[in-house]
């Protein structure tokens, strides 16, 4: 069964930054775009950030937000800076193979902002 490990989420006040890690295994990491989305309670699942041989990321996290992979660890971070109440979301890693639909879901890790 595939899993995708998510760490890093929590409070933080508004301006604040956290790290945001999506760990799985190799098999799974080498042949996949990796990516973060976010959802709020009554809302549509939303793209935050997604890198494999590009990157793309939200208009509203432009230039606030960094994600990054370690080949070498399977991990894709999320680096979230200067973060906005607006933030606030469950934050989900995905990882979808190359040229195919199949894609898998982390369980999901609890951003906040607020002061």
């Amino acid at each position: 069964q595939v899993q995708l490990v998510e760490s890093g989420g929590g409070l933080v006040q508004p301006g604040g930054s956290l790290r945001l890690s999506c760990t799985t295994s190799g098999s799974i990491f080498s042949t996949a775009a990796m990516g973060w989305y976010r959802q709020i309670p009554g809302k549509q699942r939303e793209l935050v950030a997604r890198t494999g041989g590009r990157t793309d990321y939200a208009d509203s996290v432009k230039g606030r937000f960094t994600i990054s992979r370690d080949n070498a660890k399977n991990t894709v971070y999320l680096q979230m800076n200067s973060l906005k109440p607006e933030d606030t979301a469950i934050y989900y890693c995905n990882a979808r193979r190359f040229w195919s639909s199949i894609e898998y879901w982390g369980q999901g890790t609890q951003v906040t902002v607020s002061s």
